[in-house]
């Protein structure tokens, strides 16, 4: 607890740590004001029981920072970004070129690279503001509306989508930690008061016994999160000995941290985007289809996409697509072990094989938000201790 309190005292002691800080709560305390802002013509009986009585949009309400179950200007989120940087991730993987630039350009080439994703999810962000108002309109949720109507409010939903685009970006470069993860993370604590509320309002002393129960098994399922989270195998790696001139050089010996979840919670945000496609796409062709025949098909794959069970066997396996696929671009062991190599290293087996016969496996489970929450925390205090770590040199 001491270490704590004297970590935030450094914290809040330092006055550009406190500025980025201070920067950060004010752009998450607007970006929940955008939240608040619905767009016009809503049911909001018909809004709530929708959302009610569909899992997957709560989950999507959740990948949206909390702005979709109010249909408000930002329901987007940041959505049509992360999915314009899953299209450009994957092509990194079919085009040379791309990979260059991502890769061996260095900065540079990032800023490039995310300067492509940005421009892509503009026209994302109309596709989708328009399959959204198209689906919500059918439910009767949103009023019919002109065409001019129309195109006004998908416009002022991609515009909101790219302000929030903005804002993390602003988080990210002026503030403290990732800011696109931080809005998503913003909407998802967001609803933490009133959840909280309900339950004290409806607290009945005879169900004390399960309250306890829920209560040791949350800590445990966050533990286990945090746990898996942090969790990496230190792989021994050895410099030889180098002499350049009369210098000695290497000689030295280090670890390579091999995380256990090397992708983080960026499989679950990637699977969740690309499960949002064929409802979108679906909806915009009975939004615009005038044949019954096509409606009527169109109608039966609707009611397919919402099925727990093909909804859940689709997710699982895009989390597990994706975690090999955003593992095999982070880390690249080819190169890694091309880098080793260039500089003399060399990796000690004999310590791996006392771990091998001594460790004991574990295994945790928990939610999606969990998950979210959990990342973004640890990243944050990674972020927060690398910037006191850097004034107090």
């Amino acid at each position: 607890m001491e270490s704590i309190l004297s970590k935030l005292k450094l914290v809040f002691g330092d006055a550009v740590l406190r500025k980025r800080i201070f920067m950060t709560l004010a752009i998450l305390a607007l970006f929940r004001l955008l939240a608040a802002i619905p767009i016009p013509g809503i049911d909001a009986a018909r809004l709530a029981q929708f959302f009610g009585d569909n899992q997957f949009f709560g989950l999507l309400n959740v990948f949206s920072g909390g702005g979709l179950a109010n249909l408000s200007i930002v329901m987007l989120g940041v959505g049509p970004y992360i999915t314009a940087s899953i299209i450009m991730q994957l092509l990194t993987m079919m085009s040379p070129k791309l990979k260059a630039i991502y890769q061996e350009e260095g900065e540079a080439g990032r800023r490039k690279f995310s300067q492509y994703s940005r421009l892509l999810s503009v026209p994302l962000a109309l596709l989708q503001a328009f399959g959204f108002i198209a689906l919500f309109q059918k439910q009767g949720i949103i009023v019919d509306l002109s065409s001019f109507d129309l195109a006004i409010n998908v416009l002022v939903v991609t515009a909101g989508s790219m302000i929030l685009m903005w804002m993390g970006e602003l988080i990210t470069e002026f503030g403290i930690g990732n800011g696109v993860s931080l809005i998503i993370f913003g909407g998802i604590v967001a609803s933490l008061p009133s959840a909280i509320s309900q339950i004290i309002y409806s607290y009945d002393p005879s169900q004390l016994p399960s309250y306890l129960a829920f209560l040791a098994i949350a800590i445990v399922i966050v533990y286990g999160v945090v746990y898996i989270t942090e969790a990496e195998r230190p792989i021994p790696v050895t410099y030889a000995k180098r002499v350049r001139g009369n210098r000695i050089y290497g000689g030295i010996s280090t670890y390579l941290p091999l995380r256990m979840n090397q992708a983080g919670v960026i499989p679950i945000i990637f699977a969740l985007s690309i499960l949002l496609f064929p409802q979108m796409i679906l909806n915009l062709i009975s939004g615009v289809a005038s044949s019954e025949a096509v409606k009527s098909v169109v109608t039966m794959l609707l009611a397919w996409f919402a099925n727990g069970w093909v909804y859940a066997i689709f997710y699982f396996l895009l989390v597990f697509v994706f975690t090999y696929f955003y593992t095999a671009v982070t880390f690249d062991p080819h190169q890694i072990a091309e880098n080793l190599q260039k500089n003399g290293a060399f990796i000690a087996v004999l310590p791996l094989a006392v771990q091998a016969l001594t460790n004991i496996a574990s295994v945790a489970v928990g939610g999606t938000s969990l998950l979210i929450v959990v990342s973004v925390i640890l990243d944050l205090v990674k972020k927060i201790d690398a910037q006191v770590t850097m004034r107090e040199y």
